[in-house]
């Protein structure tokens, strides 16, 4: 397989298979998979002690990363941990994308695939190892050939340095290097020493991305491939009652008309005949069993489960006795709908099945079960499904879904050619693969000095681990993802029941960025505010006393309340609200400064956060993961909502799902709080506090109590 080079640092070419699984990557510039041609040698002259790096003589490094780069700036984290742990010459290091090959298995997860915020967490120590590992083999070398104790030398930016000023490059010991033992356990640097860790430092992709060699998915292209375009079920289930392929056919360019599982498929010699030829196909659906689905029956269905919660996540102390003992009890129903992810490239997929070989190109979140999936969809050994991963133009969980590589798999084999599966974008919202709707019925009470003494909170939602296909509910009842962010959060309230139901309206849920914990945020923060608010207290004290054993917790709102201003004056019709979430091994406190029109339009000015996740890697990547989740959350909070009718989604691009434009873009700043803690994820704990921290502004402007997603305006409207 080729790779084409799209940074405009120099690099080689080759990918290198590798027999230490769990060392680390590492390559600075960064080479993609581009198509046909095939693998140029591994170099014999080059040193690579891992599957992770590479070294040749001309002093060039080469990390590979197994992660899929979504914009979550993964090309560039992975090889500053390399790079870090072997004293390298950060201007010489490449990257490059891993093939799908179990060496690459990511080690939280066990496979090889991008989610959960793992990246850094799952690569922190293997990575530097592989690195520290390098490094010693190189200073062993050098050892050997000036003939001295390894403990006399030391090395910096690509060199090996020895006493009366002996210096010589990597390069020139990667055959000597390669001879050595690859050392079992190497030492790492303590944090103090890092050169590279913790420092900010520009994306190594982007430049390819703005000269637009970078390529993605949706950019590749082999000889002979055809485009195929899918009429696809409405909702899972549904089958094609009646189809009536003529007009389809007659379509100028139009190649074939092919029936699959999800729907039926156009291939065409372009996008736009197969568009036009799917478009001139006469299916009608058989809806089954959801052929009645509304908004309104998911409520209900919402409702119901939550009123008969009986798996228990979390039982603490006696909630009657607490509440006979209150001052004071509060209740209140939360509601959120299915959400699509709308990345901003839609899906796509170019599979080329050949004999007892499959080759995708795709964007994709999850190479190692690719390898799994495809081999059963085509009837091959999984080895031989070679996966290219290609950048993602977007993925938020969307993309660890199997369906548009099964489809554009299925169809080639089928046709016998190179397919290049493309989603329209209204495909890309109809296609399934939700957020879940979710509802929380909360009963909260405080004590006669106003703290929180009861908590209680059922949780309904489909659930996303039976709809994975390769996850189960464990025999609890209880959805870990479901219940996530309300079950573990971080306050102490001595009395406490957290209870599941579940309920399956029928469209599939899937991950979404922060999965639970970007709708059970929302649920806790704003009940806890409101708890606050019954407290007659202010509610980042109210926050500050249940957290009194949570240093890292108070740091962290103390941080976003002081950055922010909180409890000073502010303008005239702006008003703050306060919100904390630990997800995915990270802490986050946002501050939203809001006003409200007339009209009751909300407008969020400024957000202020604060994270803790731990030890860092890149502080200009963290700042801007925190940024991008805002825009995501905020996204959700004032517009996303997935809605059914008669069993379809009534939604289908941006004209009706809208993402939150430039003009509305608040003011963000994040402060990032030195930790020596182990590192946290980044990509996701941004989403969780913005919605509550908003709504909870908006309270404060308005009065109003924003329970239910998106934010209804009218609802706002100030009557006064």
């Amino acid at each position: 397989m080729h790779h084409h080079p799209i940074t405009t640092t120099a690099q080689t070419g080759s990918t290198r298979r590798g027999f230490l699984a769990g060392s680390a990557a590492l390559t600075i510039g960064f080479a993609l998979p581009l198509i046909g041609g095939r693998a140029l040698a591994q170099t014999s002259n080059s040193f690579a002690p891992n599957a992770w790096l590479r070294i040749t003589p001309d002093n060039r490094i080469t990390v590979v990363c197994a992660s899929a780069e979504m914009g979550q700036g993964v090309l560039t984290a992975i090889p500053m941990l390399v790079a870090e742990e072997l004293d390298a010459d950060w201007s010489l290091v490449s990257v490059e994308q891993a093939p799908a090959d179990p060496a690459y298995k990511n080690p939280i997860f066990g496979m090889q695939a991008t989610g959960g915020s793992t990246t850094v967490r799952a690569h922190w120590t293997p990575l530097r190892q592989a690195g520290a590992a390098a490094r010693q083999m190189l200073v062993a070398a050098a050892a050997q050939q000036w003939k001295l104790d390894a403990a006399q030398l030391r090395t910096e930016r690509s060199h090996v340095l020895g006493p009366g000023g002996k210096k010589i490059a990597y390069g020139a010991l990667v055959q000597a290097a390669a001879t050595q033992a690859v050392p079992a356990e190497p030492k790492l640097k303590a944090s103090k020493d890092f050169k590279i860790l913790g420092k900010p430092t520009r994306r190594l992709d982007s430049a390819a991305k703005l000269n637009g060699s970078a390529m993605f998915g949706i950019d590749a292209r082999i000889d002979g491939m055809v485009i195929a375009v899918m009429a696809r079920a409405p909702i899972a289930g549904a089958k094609p009652a009646k189809l009536d392929e003529a007009a389809a056919r007659a379509v100028k360019g139009v190649i074939d008309v092919i029936k699959l599982p999800s729907g039926v498929a156009v291939l065409a010699d372009g996008y736009w005949s197969a568009k036009k030829g799917r478009d001139a196909l006469q299916v009608q659906w058989d809806l089954g069993a959801h052929a009645g689905l509304s908004s309104d029956k998911v409520s209900a269905q919402l409702a119901d489960a939550a009123q008969n919660a009986g798996a228990i996540a979390v039982d603490l102390g006696n909630l009657k006795d607490a509440a006979a003992n209150s001052s004071q009890t509060l209740a209140a129903v939360y509601e959120v709908p299915y959400l699509a992810h709308a990345c901003m490239e839609p899906l796509n997929c170019l599979a080329w099945v050949r004999g007892d070989e499959v080759t995708i190109w795709a964007g994709t979140q999850s190479q190692g079960p690719s390898q799994g999936i495809l081999g059963q969809v085509a009837q091959v050994a999984p080895a031989k499904v070679k996966v290219n991963t290609m950048l993602l133009g977007g993925g938020f969980g969307r993309r660890f879904a199997p369906d548009f590589t099964i489809d554009a798999t299925l169809l080639s084999k089928i046709s016998g050619r190179p397919v290049k599966l493309i989603y329209t974008r209204e495909d890309d919202m109809a296609a399934g693969y939700y957020r879940p709707a979710a509802l929380v019925r909360f009963e909260g009470a405080l004590d006669a000095q106003g703290r929180a003494s009861a908590l209680r909170a059922d949780v309904a939602s489909p659930s996303i681990m039976a709809g994975s296909g390769f996850m189960k509910i464990p025999d609890s009842g209880v959805d870990s993802m479901a219940v996530e962010g309300i079950a573990d959060h971080p306050y102490a309230i001595s009395n406490q029941r957290v209870a599941y139901g579940r309920a399956e309206p029928g469209p599939q849920v899937w991950f979404w960025r922060s999965v639970g914990h970007s709708q059970n945020g929302f649920f806790i923060e704003s009940f806890i505010d409101e708890m606050a608010h019954a407290a007659k207290a202010d509610p980042l004290q109210f926050r500050l006393q249940m957290l009194a054993d949570k240093p890292r917790h108070r740091a962290v709102l103390q941080a976003a309340a002081a950055k922010a201003g909180w409890g000073k004056p502010l303008p005239k019709g702006r008003h703050h609200g306060i919100a904390l979430a630990e997800s995915f091994g990270s802490i986050v406190a946002e501050v939203a400064e809001v006003s409200v029109a007339a009209d009751g339009t909300p407008r969020v000015h400024k957000v202020v956060a604060a994270v803790d996740c731990g030890q860092t890697v890149n502080p200009l990547t963290i700042a801007r993961q925190i940024e991008g989740g805002i825009v995501y959350g905020l996204t959700a909070a004032l517009y996303g909502r997935i809605s059914h009718k008669d069993g379809r989604v009534e939604q289908g691009n941006f004209h009706d799902y809208p993402v939150l434009r430039i003009n509305e873009m608040p003011k963000v700043e994040v402060e990032i709080i030195a930790s020596q803690e182990a590192p946290g994820g980044i990509g996701e704990p941004g989403t969780p506090p913005i919605a509550p921290a908003v709504c909870n502004a908006l309270f404060a402007a308005t009065g109003v109590r924003v329970r239910t997603l998106p934010i209804d305006a009218a609802g706002l409207k100030k009557t006064a």
